[in-house]
């Protein structure tokens, strides 16, 4: 090269490897991270004995009210109240008899709201705070 002194005839003929060395170091510190990942594990007692018994599962006992889309609104259990004052009297008794049982809403997404809202105003003058509520399709 006519003119040009060894400086600049470096700077024009060689590469510059500043971005791939940050390529390669952004990688090699991804692998550092990501090789030592502890596998979390789970105990599991399996009974040795063929003679062992299974413990039952204790299942919280439920109450389901069904809230309908058209008359009787309500029913408890799958049966049907024609009156609100019926459903009022069997439902306050069953809960009586379970008082543990979580009482599940399962209302139909079609049911007007008012017999739901007249639901929920008997749940909360009972004092019933262990509700689930379901939508029926």
């Amino acid at each position: 090269m006519i003119g040009l002194d060894d400086a600049e005839s470096s700077t024009i003929l060689g590469l510059d490897l500043t971005a791939l060395i940050d390529i390669i170091f952004i990688i090699l510190v991804f692998l550092l991270l990501t090789a030592n990942t502890q596998l979390l594990s789970l105990s599991v007692d399996v009974p040795t004995e063929t003679t062992s018994q299974l413990a039952p599962i204790s299942q919280v006992e439920n109450i389901t009210v069904n809230v309908l889309a058209s008359k009787p609104h309500w029913a408890l259990d799958g049966v049907p109240f024609d009156n609100f004052a019926e459903f009022e009297s069997a439902f306050i008794k069953q809960y009586q008899s379970q008082s543990e049982a979580k009482v599940i809403i399962a209302a139909d997404k079609t049911a007007p709201v008012q017999p739901l809202m007249t639901l929920l105003a008997l749940l909360q003058r009972q004092a019933i705070t262990n509700t689930q509520i379901l939508m029926e399709h």
